[in-house]
Order: C-alpha cells, then structure tokens, then sequence
C-alpha cells in the first residue's frame, strides 16, 4: 500500500476512470450486440441507426484513448461489411 499522499490519490483517480472506462466499454459493446440482432432480424433501418450511434461512441472512445484506434477502424469495418452484405 502507497505510503506518500499524492500516490495515494493516483490509486484513487486510477480506480475512478477504471470504472469510467469499463462502462464505456460496456456500452459499446451492449450497442453492437443489439446492432447484430437486428441484423439477424433483418430490421435494416434499426441496423443503421445502431451503426451511427456504434461509430460515434468508438471514436469518442478512441479520442479519450480508451481503445487504440486500429481496434476502432477494425470493429467500424466490421460492422459496416456486415450492414453492406445485409442491404444485398
């Protein structure tokens, strides 16, 4: 356990945006599974709105540096091939 107060702190700070970053996380990921259910449902409308809300949220978490920006560009291509071979 720290002994100096300002490492104390950054345990404390560390552990509060640790939980900030899991919810995000969390969303994120809660977004992309009702995007691949409705998918499967074939409700393409809904499948597109999910996929702009996914987009945003991966690029605002990409810009706080919660997930590296290869992760966000590989997990955006996804989802849109996946959208684009649902229109066809």
């Amino acid at each position: 356990m720290a002994n100096i107060k300002s490492a104390i702190k950054r345990i404390d700070i560390t552990k509060r945006q640790t939980l900030r970053n899991k919810s995000r996380k969390s969303e994120i990921k809660t977004y992309i599974k009702k995007f691949d259910k409705a998918i499967e449902e074939g409700k393409l409308e809904d499948a597109e709105v999910l996929f702009k809300k996914v987009d945003k949220r991966l690029k605002q978490a990409q810009a706080k540096n919660i997930i590296h920006k290869n992760a966000v560009a590989r997990t955006t291509s996804k989802l849109a091939k996946k959208l684009n071979k649902a229109r066809a």
